[in-house]
Parts: C-alpha cells; sequence; structure tokens
C-alpha cells in the first residue's frame, strides 16, 4: 500500500515521502535544525561502517563511525554546497580510517618493543564467519592501505571511479592504475589460498 502524505500541500512537492535530498538536509543543518543531521547519519550510516569495517580493526567500529559523523557535523560549515555530501562524507570516513590506521601502527610498534618483536595472534582477529569473506578479508590485510582503499571504495562498496578520485583527491587515472595493481595483487593472494579464479 502506497504511503499517502497527510498534508494536501505537501503532494506538490518533488519528494513528499522519501524525504529531502542531501543537499537540502545540509541546507536546514546549517540553519540549526539538529534533527536534519540525524536523517542523513541514518541515510549514510551503514555505507560508512561498511567502508571502515573493510580499513580498520573491527572491534573499534562504532566509536569510528561516530568519529566520522562528529568531523562531518563540525565540519559542515566549511562544506562546498557545489560537492557531492556522500563524496564529502567517505573522504573524511577514508581520513578517520588513516588516522585510526597510523595510531595502530605506532601501538604495534611499541607492543613489538615491549614484547620483544613476539608476534601475536591478536593481529587479524576472526570476525568472518564464512572461508571466502574471510579469505577477502585477509587478503585485504596483505595490500598496502592505498590498494586496500581503491578495492573497498570501488570494488566491495561500488563508488564510480570518478567519485573515488574525489574521495582520495587523485586523478582517475591514478584510481585506474591502483585498482588494477590491487585486483592483481588480490588475485595472487587467493591463487595461492587455492581459490581457483
Amino acid at each position: 500500500m502506497a504511503v499517502e502524505s497527510r498534508d494536501p500541500a505537501e503532494q506538490n512537492q518533488s519528494q513528499p515521502f522519501t524525504g529531502n535530498s542531501d543537499r537540502d538536509l545540509v541546507q536546514q543543518c546549517l540553519q540549526g535544525d539538529s534533527q536534519s543531521f540525524q536523517s542523513l547519519y541514518r541515510r549514510h550510516q551503514k555505507r560508512v561502517r561498511s567502508i571502515l569495517f573493510q580499513l580498520c580493526d573491527a572491534s573499534a567500529l562504532d566509536d569510528l563511525v561516530q568519529e566520522v559523523f562528529l568531523r562531518a557535523w563540525k565540519g559542515l560549515p566549511k562544506f562546498r554546497q557545489s560537492a557531492q555530501f556522500s563524496t564529502w562524507l567517505y573522504r573524511i570516513a577514508w581520513n578517520v580510517a588513516s588516522d585510526q590506521r597510523q595510531a595502530a601502527a605506532q601501538r604495534r610498534t611499541r607492543l613489538q618493543v615491549l614484547t620483544h618483536n613476539t608476534p601475536t595472534q591478536q593481529d587479524a582477529p576472526d570476525v568472518m564467519r564464512f572461508h571466502y569473506q574471510d579469505l577477502v578479508q585477509r587478503g585485504l590485510t596483505q595490500l598496502s592501505f592505498d590498494h586496500r582503499t581503491i578495492l573497498v571504495l570501488h570494488d566491495l562498496e561500488e563508488v564510480p571511479q570518478k567519485e573515488v578520485a574525489e574521495i582520495l583527491g587523485i586523478p582517475v587515472g591514478t584510481v585506474k592504475s591502483r585498482l588494477f595493481h590491487a585486483r592483481a595483487a588480490m588475485r595472487q593472494f587467493l591463487q595461492k589460498e587455492g581459490v581457483q579464479l
């Protein structure tokens, strides 16, 4: 059953039930409407969570998602209205992932010094239940952060190459090149693990 708008005056609006566009919601946020930011959060949090899950330690996921939206909220006044909100938000997610990765690397270095370079079992937490997903996840951890980011955004999250270029602040040609090398490295990893491609 179709949901009818209660107010006949609302019938004439371009999007009576699906809600406002990201651009409209951003405008309303800038005018002090915090409910509009809640709408943006609900609309984009799943995708942000998915991106962060692929790039970061899963145990910190909730905190990282909150950090992305906190930075977005604080940064809204600087948001260029000509830009796409989702592209800008995924860029923030990538920055948060980069910061987390650097912090984790520093922690690992300190830990290795403390434990005299003894490797720990905690380096790859077993979050995946399915063998193939686990392999892909392990394959992603073998890639450089740049290559992993490209694969996650383009192949797993299906963000178009042009938008990936905007998110990462690199030319589309670089996206294509990194994608090619990242896929090749992932293929090589999966073949070594016995996956027939």
